[in-house]
């Protein structure tokens, strides 16, 4: 099966059409670049052909290359094999940018377009780049850009380079290091592509340009007589400052941890100061340096491979289809009101209770926000608004329920009102209905107590702000049934966010590791550490809050909450009385945290941080002898990793992918690492065991070796290798 088509018409413009059946959206296979160069070829030697067409047979053109195509190159070729590759990408790319012109005098070429009818993404767009002119559809939700950057890559198809000679190292800055993308105006506004039409005259409007262009407006400006790069070169005074800003910026927002970054700076600067061939290059060693990193690859593994996995039901039950149809929530606060939107906005009714009509129609008003930031934007329309919040019922009558295939019960934290809230659902909606808690904290099972039918009583965490955050964790409970799970799963694939399925205990799997990173650097406060070292050796190792930060961001108070509970529950083998004696003091000097604009920094009137806070200082001195930084950030990463490493072992967390990709979709563990399990992978086990050893002797149990990880170290395994990706 082929994924393009050739077709020529009367006037001699032939359409390349590419449209990949398998996919919704087309991706590039090795299978696929042969397919076009071998088309190209054929339009470029038949002398009826007067030029080329190349567009999609779908709605959007591209989402990219199929980063599985890349890991196999790695795998199988190493180095060499991933070099190879990429030169052959660029091969046929320079042969669609010279399209048969003479390379003496640049004339006699074939004029090829690009014409995109919605979005076009990484390969999607670099192909484009080199067709003669790009022409998008006028469609506000498509996007088009290089984010490549995003899953630990960078354009290596040819796209760094192009972009930069187009429009210059700094224009080209956002759209290369911040993997930024814009709708179609917006790209022409950048200069990304050449013009936008109405999607009904797309490809009429390429034909015209096609058999109206002539052999200059076929020559690339990198290739005419005299190019100049826009900017400048390093070698020029302000293309100079250019990179030495750049440098910079790209320090401050990677912190040094990201090698894909450096990588691109790399290629661009020492690709400015050669031809455009040896450029595309130092491109392709730059990126083959990139994909033989082990960050790279478990990002790509990561955020890539397994997080799509899990999106397509890697580890759903068998079960019939269980689409909702009808959504009810219980409890219109900004958990219950973010769940409405995402819920409605991917089409489903929803019924929203409180117990109070203003509380309901509060919360029903927090999507009418979004969707009047989002008509601000131009990404929303007013008719989209509109048929959004038809979508949503708010009110106070259970039995506006009836109907419902599930229920999410999103109120406070408190076992007693959530079991009356159950009792009161079951009793107004049909016997097939789906109960999922909202719970950060509270075990599953133990709520479902209140259930009269445990097996369709399940946990379904959500983390704030909803509309935002892309992970959703599933919580099995002992009774669970396998058709709530899949309904579960169904639900969360709906409203387009990525699951990870857990197994009941307490604080489930991302609370678990979170709380511990938490509790370290406030512990580490009370020994008299310096705040300022705590935080910033979190962002040098690649976290993006430091623990102080991030306690002030989820509010102390809820901290102390949690603590007491944690207290409550495990009595005399509780841990944390040395983090319960610091949060208890801010809480009582009336520092919450972020809400209260006083906890661990200050902040001005606005509520922006105005550093960490002076008082600290006064309670809780600052040693004269400090740790070194990589003791901190060892005790900050084991702190999380350890716990991940105990869920695993204790059957509460059963899939490895899972775990890292809810790490860093979760709480934002060090997305460089690809996840707690692939940092492990890549510092090896034995150096793990020797760390814990280290931390262990100085700093206490907490950091005792799991013995897990203490048999695959004398085994010489690693999580991806020899333990099975689903543990047993």
């Amino acid at each position: 099966m082929t994924d393009f088509t050739y077709a020529m018409d009367a006037d001699g413009v032939v359409t390349l059409t590419w449209d990949v059946a398998s996919k919704s959206m087309n991706v590039m296979s090795t299978a696929a670049f042969q397919q076009l160069s071998d088309m190209v070829d054929r339009a470029l030697a038949d002398p009826a052909a007067k030029g080329i067409i190349l567009t999609s047979g779908k709605k959007d053109f591209a989402g990219g290359m199929d980063l599985n195509v890349i890991a196999k190159m790695r795998e199988d070729g190493g180095a060499a094999g991933i070099f190879n590759g990429v030169m052959g990408m660029h091969a046929v790319m320079r042969k669609i940018e010279r399209a048969g012109m003479d390379p003496k005098t640049l004339k006699g070429g074939k004029p090829i377009v690009a014409a995109l009818p919605g979005t076009a993404l990484g390969i999607g767009l670099e192909l484009p780049l080199c067709c003669h002119r790009i022409i998008a559809a006028d469609n506000p939700k498509a996007k088009i850009g290089l984010p490549e950057i995003m899953v630990g890559i960078f354009p290596g198809a040819g796209g760094t380079t192009r972009l930069v000679r187009k429009l210059g190292a700094m224009m080209a800055a956002p759209f290369l290091l911040e993997g930024k993308l814009s709708d179609p105006k917006s790209a022409k506004a950048a200069g990304l592509i050449d013009e936008v039409v109405a999607p009904q005259d797309l490809l009429t409007r390429a034909k015209e340009w096609v058999l109206s262009a002539k052999d200059a407006d076929l020559v690339k400006p990198w290739d005419a007589k005299g190019y100049k790069m826009p900017g400048g070169t390093p070698y020029h005074p302000a293309g100079f400052m250019t990179f030495v800003g750049a440098s910079a910026m790209v320090h401050g927002k990677t912190m040094g941890v990201y090698p894909a970054a450096k990588a691109l700076l790399s290629a661009v600067y020492e690709g400015a100061l050669v031809p455009f061939d040896t450029a595309l290059k130092i491109e392709a060693r730059n990126f083959t340096s990139v994909l033989m990193n082990p960050s790279s690859s478990a990002m790509i593994r990561s955020l890539f491979i397994n997080k799509e996995a899990l999106e397509k039901g890697a580890n759903r039950p068998e079960a019939p289809d269980q689409t909702v149809k009808k959504l009810g929530i219980i409890g219109a606060g900004m958990m219950g009101a973010g769940i409405a939107y995402v819920s409605a906005n991917a089409g489903i009714e929803v019924v929203l209770i409180d117990a109070a009509q203003e509380a309901a129609d509060r919360g029903r008003a927090y999507s009418e926000s979004i969707l009047d930031k989002g008509i601000q934007r131009r990404k929303v329309t007013p008719e989209k608004k509109a048929e959004v919040l038809a979508r949503i019922t708010a009110t106070t009558d259970y039995a506006a329920l009836a109907g419902c295939d599930l229920i999410v019960e999103a109120v406070f934290e408190d076992m007693k009102i959530k079991a009356d809230v159950t009792a009161r659902v079951e009793a107004a909606v049909g016997p097939e209905c789906i109960f999922a808690t909202n719970t950060s904290t509270l075990p599953i099972s133990d709520l479902a107590k209140a259930s009269g039918r445990p097996e369709q009583f399940i946990g379904i965490h959500f983390f704030s702000p909803v509309d935002k955050m892309m992970l959703v964790e599933i919580i099995r409970g002992k009774q669970t049934g396998d058709r709530a799970v899949a309904k579960a799963l169904d639900f969360v694939r709906q409203i387009r966010k990525t699951p990870i399925v857990v197994n009941d205990a307490r604080f489930f799997y991302a609370n678990r590791c979170i709380i511990p990173y938490i509790n370290e650097g406030i512990r580490m406060v009370a020994e008299g550490v310096e705040p300022a070292l705590i935080e910033n050796a979190a962002k040098l190792v690649g976290m993006p809050l430091g623990p102080l930060q991030l306690v002030d961001e989820t509010s102390i108070d809820l901290g102390v909450k949690i603590a007491k509970a944690t207290k409550a529950a495990m009595c005399d083998a509780y841990p944390d009385g040395a983090v319960d004696d610091v949060l208890f003091w801010m809480a009582d000097q009336g520092r919450m945290g972020k809400k209260a604009n006083a906890g661990f920094y200050a902040y001005d009137a606005a509520g922006k941080r105005d550093g960490l806070w002076e008082g600290l200082a006064g309670q809780y001195p600052v040693k004269d002898t400090q740790p070194d930084l990589t003791e901190v950030q060892h005790r900050l990463l084991m702190a999380q990793v350890l716990e991940a490493v105990r869920a695993l072992e204790d059957g509460v967390l059963t899939d490895i992918r899972e775990g890292d990709v809810g790490a860093i979709l979760g709480w934002g563990f060090a997305p460089w690492s690809g996840g707690p399990f692939s940092w492990l992978d890549i510092i090896g086990a034995p150096r793990a065991v020797e760390i814990c050893e280290g931390l262990t002797a100085t700093h206490g149990p907490r950091f005792e070796t799991p013995a897990l990880l203490r048999e695959m170290a004398a085994k010489a395994q690693t999580f991806y290798g020899a333990v099975a990706t689903k543990a047993a």
